[in-house]
């Protein structure tokens, strides 16, 4: 994983200059390029501590994520450095911060299921419903197609009106509603299963 980015900005030529951050997985989210604008680029060990921030927020308060215990940054560097051998992780960043990730991982050890990928996001809880959700996913699903991955599984707990619209916004159909396989805040929780076909 890439542990430095450049940011030299063209002024000669602007078009070369985007063409070259494309190509590193970084892509400018404002037509106009100006400094600071929104990029979804590959994550680097310097956004560690704001995954960790925005992930442990959904660990300590909600049932988005079952873990129960927050996440350290060491624990959480050895995760981004491990998938992102194989698979993207992605963040979104805007005026120097972090604002949220998203990222795939295996679908299921067997072999023949390769072309397959368990696909996750999250957003800084206060930027939620502003479009960066959809702007982050759909780049991880465009990463996805391009390494010939089939098929994508987005496992959501339920209820989360939220993260059903946005996968269902890019295309994904309902495909398993498992019954109470969790227990976090002392009670029983629901977990249904998105697909997407690239």
């Amino acid at each position: 994983m890439s542990s430095k980015i450049s940011r030299t900005r063209s002024t000669v030529q602007p078009r070369r200059c985007v063409a070259r951050l494309r190509e590193k997985n970084i892509v400018d989210l404002d037509t106009n390029w100006r400094e600071r604008a929104p990029v979804i680029r590959t994550a680097m060990a310097g956004d560690i501590p704001a995954i960790c921030d925005i992930y442990n927020f959904y660990v300590r308060n909600t049932i988005v994520t079952f873990e129960e215990a927050p996440v350290s940054t060491d624990e959480m560097h050895a995760r981004v450095r491990m998938i992102g051998e194989n698979f993207p992780w992605l963040v979104y960043e805007e005026e120097n911060q972090i604002l949220g990730y998203a990222y795939a991982n295996k679908w299921k050890e067997r072999s023949a299921y390769r072309y397959s990928a368990e696909s996750t996001v999250y957003l800084h809880p206060e930027k939620t419903g502003k479009g960066i959700g959809t702007r982050l996913y759909s780049h991880l699903m465009g990463v996805l197609k391009e390494k010939s991955f089939h098929a994508v599984f987005g496992g959501i707990a339920l209820p989360n009106e939220g993260s059903c619209a946005l996968h269902e916004k890019l295309g994904f159909k309902k495909v398993a509603h498992l019954k109470e396989v969790g227990y976090k805040f002392d009670r029983w929780i629901d977990v249904g299963y998105w697909q997407l076909l690239l």
